[in-house]
């Protein structure tokens, strides 16, 4: 007896050992888990930046076209009207004021809008112009190439004559001025530098503007023109460094956003040190108990269950057995059917192990209840994990049948309800989202706005397209609900993480921005918002330009929901009033009344 009491002991060592090791590897593997997801929403957000990088690079080269679209060139050398169409144009431009050229096809400067200030023709800076207009491309870019320590950088467009390129119409832009860099200031943060490199590793915008023709850190400069996004590891000095690079920008030019490798980790790796010492002490003080404790016989009773066999040998549903701690002590053999484990695999298992851990408070404190009445019956539903890992609804009907001595358990009941609880969710989702863009509607934005007004102030930013209904008139509803479509999807792009964005009628939508404290953070949302929504779409194969009125109440905490809703509402009516987006560049915060919609 005393050999088999040691043998008992040796194994509880090994066994709880074997638990500590499998917690620590749980632990490892949630936190390489962690990691991958935080890399994947790191790829999103650089691939979505790096999109709207490029569509304001390609924006840049629609003024050049657009100006070879309205007034022919003589391409002589030096011509008089030619020089003053440049520097006409280039007065005119948003984004090439420094100077426009005109170059034939083997790269000679003819005319330009000055005289003086332009990179030499032999400048290396030109090289990736050449190549992609000579590849055949609608639009070339050049690199970064500084003249009088002013950063610049070339856009150029063939200039087609009969159908042949007979040169090229170049925009030079001081590249500290461009929409580009005053997008990427947008993007500025504590943590992290953001920076739009070109393929010779010179910075062409940053979120520090200081750094503006500067060259990127070598250990990044050798990871650009890689199409995709790439996570290099390196070292600034003795601090290390991680960086988020998105290549393949139409423009050859890369994606950069930098910070140090311990704000991109975060307080998980932290949190992951401290579990794993955590085990290892749980680990070691369970060894100190055994040993001094000694060992704890434990007596496996086992049951006839030929009474149950017959009963339940054909049944569609589940029926189990479990004891008072919840082990099952018995199982029908639909368990194998129905989740995929074999007759008697679950035995001597707590039925706690296949609940989903978010309804195991619900089970437990419930069959605690029906332990305490000798006649009672309880009915709930919960998550049961199948063999495969995945997690199926059942309805439970569980019965105290603690006092039948030919059971002597809590007979449960189980029927697989996963088809009928998907289906009410599908319905419950579609109450609460617009079926055209899969935003959250109405109903559910005022849900969010009266549940966030409980404890945080909330920035309520109401956004109304102008220029929508011309759309739906000359292109139709299709095209109208397609714009409307791509509208979502740029506004999703802009938003933070926890505001929520929803369509609330038309070609009306609201933003809500929990915790927002002052009206900077507002300001800067509204701009992003009027700013994606005023770049151009691409519906039906035409490109249209729409604009937004955005209205903005800051709601205290405690605020009437309502009453916040109609003030952002008459905030976006005062701005439609003064002409729209383009008539109004202030926030306002007047509470005013809210206009009913049909």
């Amino acid at each position: 007896m005393r050999v088999r009491n040691w043998i008992a002991v040796l194994v509880s060592l090994l066994l709880l050992a074997a638990a500590g090791g499998v917690a620590i590897v749980v632990n490892r593997s949630a936190l390489s888990a962690a990691d991958a997801v935080h890399r994947t929403d790191s790829t999103e957000l650089g691939t979505n930046n790096a999109t709207l990088t490029g569509q304001l690079q390609l924006l840049s080269a629609q003024e050049l076209a657009q100006v070879l679209a309205e007034h022919p060139l003589n391409m002589a050398k030096g011509d008089a009207t030619d020089h003053a169409l440049l520097v006409l144009a280039a007065s005119k431009s948003t984004t090439f004021q420094y100077g426009m050229l005109i170059a034939d096809s083997a790269g000679n400067v003819l005319n330009a809008s000055r005289t003086a200030g332009l990179p030499d023709a032999d400048n290396a800076g030109w090289a990736p112009m050449r190549k992609q207009l000579t590849a055949g491309a609608d639009v070339g870019f050049s690199s970064v190439m500084t003249v009088d320590n002013i950063p610049l950088a070339g856009v150029g467009v063939p200039i087609l004559i009969g159908g042949e390129t007979a040169g090229y119409l170049i925009g030079l832009n001081q590249v500290a001025i461009t929409p580009l860099q005053k997008y990427t200031v947008q993007l500025a943060s504590d943590n992290h530098r953001t920076d739009v490199v070109d393929s010779s590793g010179v910075v062409a915008a940053s979120s520090v503007a200081d750094l503006i023709g500067g060259r990127i850190d070598p250990a990044i400069a050798v990871h650009l023109g890689t199409n995709g996004t790439q996570f290099v590891e390196y070292r600034s000095g003795s601090t290390a460094m991680i960086a988020v690079v998105v290549g393949g920008l139409p423009s050859g030019y890369s994606y950069v956003r930098s910070q140090t490798k311990s704000t991109f980790d975060g307080a998980v790796h932290r949190r992951s040190q401290t579990v794993n010492i955590t085990l290892l002490v749980m680990l070691l003080i369970g060894v100190v108990g055994i040993s001094v404790l000694g060992y704890r016989t434990q007596v496996q009773r086992r049951r006839a269950d030929e009474r149950f066999q017959a009963l339940f040998q054909h049944a569609p549903d589940i029926v189990t057995v479990i004891d008072r701690d919840g082990r099952m002590i018995f199982t029908s053999p639909s368990s194998a059917a129905i989740l995929g484990f074999e007759h008697g695999m679950l035995t001597g298992h707590s039925v706690f192990e296949l609940v989903h851990p978010d309804d195991q408070p619900a089970m437990r404190e419930r069959l605690g209840a029906l332990l305490t009445d000798p006649a009672g019956v309880l009915r709930l539903q919960c998550r049961v994990r199948a063999s495969t890992g995945h997690y199926r609804w059942f309805d439970f009907t569980a019965s105290n049948q603690m006092a039948n001595p030919a059971l002597n358990g809590v007979v449960i009941n189980a029927r697989d309800i996963s088809e009928n609880r998907a289906f009410q969710e599908r319905l419950a989702h579609e109450a609460q989202h617009d079926p055209l863009t899969g935003l959250p509607n109405r109903r559910r934005m005022q849900d969010a706005l009266c549940s966030s007004l409980r404890r945080d102030p909330v920035a309520v930013l109401f956004v109304d397209l102008d220029g929508f209904k011309p759309v739906n008139d000359k292109y139709g509803h299709e095209a109208g609900d397609e714009l409307l479509r791509q509208v979502a999807e740029r506004l999703s792009g802009c938003i933070r993480a926890g505001d929520v964005l929803s369509r609330v009628g038309g070609d009306e939508f609201v933003v809500l921005m929990p915790g927002v404290l002052g009206p900077a953070d507002v300001e800067a949302m509204a701009n992003r918002v009027r700013m994606v929504v005023e770049m151009p779409f691409r519906i039906a194969g035409q490109h249209i330009n729409i604009g937004a009125s955005v209205g903005v109440h800051l709601a205290n905490p405690a605020s009437d929901p309502d009453s916040a809703l109609r003030a952002a509402d008459h905030a976006m009516y005062e701005i439609k009033r003064s002409g729209g987006s383009r008539g109004l560049n202030r926030v306002l915060e007047t509470i005013g009344r809210h206009r009913a919609r049909d």
